[in-house]
């Protein structure tokens, strides 16, 4: 115990363990005074085993200096024989630490090499959580070290880990707790060193590393792998125990795959294996990290990944896998086009809040249909005669490339070599040839053969189908479609044709009572962890037999929304995530004063009778709103598909200007709708880039099969899209129920920002970013502007000037429409959607400076928070009664969890705000990265009634909707925008010039929705 200043102060010990390392029910905690410089306990003056920490400063040489290291490697020898004391005789001792105190890690370095430390160099800093320190980064590292490897079994330190993101202040308690389970189950940590090795130097297949490795440890060097090691496939290897490599910790192997044959005139190839010692990593960090008392860093990140690698080496043996996931044929479908889709099983080490977890969830993968290439060929193209395969039958090349495209990559096997090359892996295939085997000729020995010939007359083959055309493998041989076999388990690697994704869908989806029995019978049945040797030899053990986390979540109320006037029911309580529009009239209502309706529906499907059923349906629901129409008899124009979209809209549009303007009513239309046939996407982006690029008139899509005797709620849905184009406002949160951001001393803008790459292979397409904003003080109206930037960069180069634009349209809406006197936000929340969690110290490095300048140059000063909004995860959540689920089985909408499954240290958590339609709703995972002590931390833990999760809740009701959304509206918003700058591209044209892309609808407001 230190004591200084009147406060008391935990400071651990070393003690005395093999190899220097300490268990935890090992821990020594010695008293020391400040004054004196001496140690102390029940039984008189102690000291530690120095020899212990010596051996960590030589591991720790990189990270403290040398002469640091070398004062402690010299007192070791002085107190090789110093007294032990028992543990037990301080156990009274183990006190935590006063709640606001930090120790400087260099006054605990000093304290280890029994320096006497007395007023002024004992300065123990008050240091707020997450505060950088002025201390020498290398310093507070190996002190991280030596308390997290020493004393993993101790409370929270004094010593505090440093975070990345905002540091956890506590738990909410807002709202009524809701027992669930989520997808995740327990696991030890291992009790040994991980051995980290390097395998490989040169550019292999991952499958082929699979295979010199399984190689080298059961044939070439079973000496020194006595017990498996695990791969993950590139250049990482793992072992719980020492490998004898030698001195230099470092050995080359010869290994050979395939042996040579009697019949074969080449040598066999000899691949040269090098396996590398790389590190020694400890668990005991991860007791550290799990219990908040270490920082992350590489050794941690590193001991996660071996866990991965551990658990996931079973499965990538028995099973087709990815990264990821693996997939069995327990369970498969075919659906078409030569794609069978086979159910799987992800799983992910995640570290908890004070215990490591794994993540298990299903999913899907798609397979290439197993069998004859002829077969799977047919299949592809939805066809049954195998002479269309032939380009004398008439095959276009059109057809032939499509094909190509989806079978380069696939491995196939040659049945027919079976006899001279048992052994031969398989073959895969390059491209396909533009000719029939009875038309491709080679020279063989002088003589000029087709390959038709050539199989009948060499290897007494003779082809059933001649005409048919080939594939070329790697090797650049031709061999006959009818000749290949596709072995099953074969994943494919691109893209889902749209067609298919439907069924994908279907397949995929499970509502949460299924899925969690799924993934239960696979932890029984496929993963079986209590059986896998690795996970065994590494000392782990899961607990299986424990079910799912449990976990005590909250459903927090639903805020109360706000409708305009005349409305039957003004303010609303949503239910179950949704709520109806029966009786209510929209907050603030647009006019439509000049529309014109084009359907590209032939008229004999669509009538004239059928369309002016429409528009009346539409006149009525807009009456019914509070919208008024002030021309109900519009103009009608059916168009031909096939012609030119743009010319066509833009007729229409004059069109419908003379008539206002004969009416007195001159100007433009303000809404062009469109009927759009089956089918119609490339109609819809055509009309999307007219709208929104090229003329800044609002447009609504609308499907001719839902038009047709539409009932009255489809049409309210319907101006409940419309409205906002035109720049109304559908509904507001009430603001008594949210008044952490619509407290009018404190006015709040909520941004949100995201970059869309371009698809893999994809060549000179650049990335897209928008930010989206709201300019008024409810946060029911949002601009948005995008831009331009190098292709795959995932930071926002032109973040400043974005932000700028947002925020000058902010403070001159509330001027001039609001007539606010206090225009500026003093509260500015930018959520940022895409950001993986390695790319956070990016964001705080590269963004964040140009948000904070973006504010400095408009002479504004908010209080900035930065969260990031995660979607791409595997995390479910069901709840423990079935009585606690909504109607599709879900949790309710409003269930947040900050518990049990959170950051360790940082300040996350997961939202589920949303109401389930199908399958297993998946949550939202919110991490809070930046705060300068602004609302969000405090009011989050505060009494108010009003949990600051409900921000989230209320400003989910996206002005399109009728109910919560799964995630933040701005992620939603900036996807919608990304889309619409992704349309000159879709389009093909030229228009995407210079760097910058404004909504030119109506002052701006974003809602390009169908």
């Amino acid at each position: 115990m230190c004591s200084y200043h009147g406060y008391s102060y935990l400071l651990p010990g070393i003690g005395h363990g093999p190899s220097g390392y300490r268990s935890p029910s090992s821990s020594l905690l010695p008293v020391f005074d400040c004054h004196s410089g001496s140690y102390g306990g029940p039984r008189g003056p102690l000291s530690f085993d120095f020899l212990s920490l010596a051996m960590l400063a030589e591991r720790e040489k990189k990270h403290l200096r040398n002469s640091a290291c070398s004062a402690l490697i010299d007192q070791s020898h002085a107190h090789r024989n110093a007294p032990k004391v028992h543990p037990s005789d301080y156990k009274d001792r183990m006190l935590p630490p006063h709640p606001v105190g930090y120790v400087s890690p260099h006054i605990f370095l000093l304290l280890l090499q029994r320096r006497p430390v007395c007023p002024p160099e004992a300065h123990l800093d008050a240091v707020a959580p997450g505060e950088a320190h002025n201390l020498p980064v290398e310093l507070h590292a190996v002190a991280m070290r030596i308390v997290g490897t020493f004393n993993p079994g101790v409370p929270p330190l004094a010593l505090q880990a440093v975070t990345v993101g905002v540091r956890r202040p506590g738990y909410g308690t807002a709202g009524r707790q809701l027992a669930i389970v989520t997808n995740s189950i327990v696991t030890t940590i291992p009790d040994t060193i991980i051995r980290h090795y390097d395998d490989f130097s040169s550019d292999l297949h991952p499958r082929i590393r699979r295979l010199l490795l399984k190689k080298l440890e059961e044939d070439v060097a079973p000496n020194i792998f006595r017990i498996k090691t695990v791969f993950d496939g590139r250049k990482n290897l793992f072992a719980s125990y020492e490998l004898d490599l030698g001195a230099s910790n470092s050995r080359q192997f010869d290994v050979i795959l395939v042996p040579r044959t009697a019949s074969s005139e080449r040598p066999p190839k000899v691949y040269k294996v090098k396996i590398t010692k790389v590190n020694e990593i400890n668990p005991e960090v991860l007791h550290a990290y799990v219990n908040g008392r270490y920082s992350i860093d590489e050794e941690v990140l590193t001991a996660i990944m071996a866990l991965n690698v551990v658990v996931r080496m079973d499965p990538s043996e028995k099973y087709p896998f990815n990264v990821r996931s693996f997939f069995t044929d327990k369970e498969i479908k075919n659906i078409g086009m030569g794609i069978v889709l086979w159910r799987g099983f992800f799983q992910s080490v995640r570290p908890g809040i004070g215990r490591m977890l794994i993540n298990v969830d299903i999913s899907t993968g798609m397979m290439y249909k197993p069998g004859n290439l002829i077969d799977l060929c047919l299949d592809f193209f939805e066809k049954q005669n195998p002479n269309l395969l032939a380009p004398s039958a008439g095959l276009p090349d059109r057809e032939r490339l499509r094909l190509q495209r989806f079978l380069i990559g696939l491995k196939v096997t040659t049945p027919h070599t079976n006899s001279t090359r048992p052994n031969a892996p398989p073959r895969v295939i390059k491209k396909l040839s533009s000719a029939g085997a009875n038309a491709l000729r080679f020279n063989m020995n002088g003589v000029t053969i087709t390959v038709a010939d050539y199989f009948r007359t060499q290897a007494n083959r003779p082809l059933r189908f001649p005409a048919n055309i080939c594939v070329e493998v790697g090797s650049g041989a031709l061999i006959p479609l009818e000749l290949c076999h596709v072995p099953a388990g074969q994943i494919m690697k691109k893209q889902i044709p749209p067609e298919k994704t439907k069924d994908m869908v279907e397949f995929s989806t499970m509502k949460p009572a299924e899925r969690f029995q799924s993934i239960s019978n696979g932890l029984s049945t496929v993963l079986s962890y209590g059986q896998s040797e690795y996970v065994r030899s590494f000392g782990m053990s899961v607990d299986t037999a424990a079910g799912f986390l449990p976990i005590t979540a909250r459903k927090l109320d639903p805020p109360k929304l706000k409708y305009g006037q005349g409305s039957k029911q003004p303010t609303i309580q949503p239910r179950d995530g949704s709520w109806n529009m029966i009786d209510k009239k929209f907050y603030k209502a647009e006019d439509i004063r000049t529309w014109v309706v084009v359907s590209y529906e032939s008229q004999r499907r669509f009538s004239a009778d059928v369309a002016k059923d429409m528009v009346t349906g539409l006149v009525n629901a807009c009456k019914t709103v509070g919208m008024r129409v002030r021309d109900p008899d519009p103009i009608i124009r059916w168009e031909n598909a096939q012609g030119r979209v743009a010319e066509q809209l833009r007729a229409a549009g004059s069109a419908a200007a003379e008539k206002a303007k004969r009416e007195g009513f001159p100007g433009g239309p303000n809404l062009i709708v469109v009927i759009l046939p089956d089918g119609g996407n490339e109609i819809y982006n055509a009309v999307k880039h007219f709208g929104d690029i090229t003329m800044g008139v609002a447009t609504q899509c609308l499907k001719s099969s839902k038009c047709y005797r539409a009932k009255i709620q489809y049409w309210a849905n319907v101006c409940l899209k419309i409205n906002p184009k035109l720049g109304g406002i559908n509904t507001i949160p009430d603001p008594a129920s949210v008044q952490a951001i619509t407290d009018p001393k404190n006015p709040t803008i909520v941004m949100g920002a995201d970059v869309i790459h371009p698809a893999p292979g994809s060549q000179e397409r650049p990335s897209f970013t928008a930010v989206v904003g709201n300019v008024d003080s409810d946060n029911a109206k949002y601009i948005a502007t995008m831009r331009v930037q190098t292709s795959r960069q995932e930071m926002i180069d032109d973040l400043k000037d974005m932000c700028k634009e947002i925020l000058q349209k902010y403070t001159g809406y509330r001027a001039q429409v609001e007539k606010q006197s206090q225009s500026a936000p003093k509260r500015l929340i930018f959520y940022r959607d895409g950001v993986s969690e390695g790319q956070f110290q990016q964001v705080l490095d590269l963004e964040l400076p140009l948000i904070k300048e973006a504010c400095a140059e408009l002479k504004m000063t908010p209080k900035i928070t930065v969260i990031i909004v995660g979607k791409r995860h595997h995390v479910r959540f069901k709840t423990q009664d079935p009585r606690d689920s909504d109607r599709s089985g879900n949790c309710p909408a409003g269930t947040v969890v900050d518990r049990e499954i959170g950051h360790p240290t940082e300040f996350d958590y997961f939202l589920q705000s949303h109401g389930g339609l199908l399958g297993t709703s998946r949550p939202a995972h919110y991490s809070v990265l930046y705060d300068v002590r602004g609302w969000f931390p405090f009011m989050l833990f505060s009494l108010l009634t009003t949990d600051p999760l409900v921000i989230r809740r209320t400003i989910s009701t996206l002005i399109r909707c009728k109910r919560f959304l799964s995630r933040y509206v701005m992620s939603m918003l900036v996807r919608l925008v990304l889309s619409l700058s992704l349309l000159p591209y879709i389009m093909q044209t030229s228009s995407v010039q210079g760097q910058k892309f404004t909504m030119t609808h109506q002052e701006a407001w974003i809602s390009r929705i169908p």
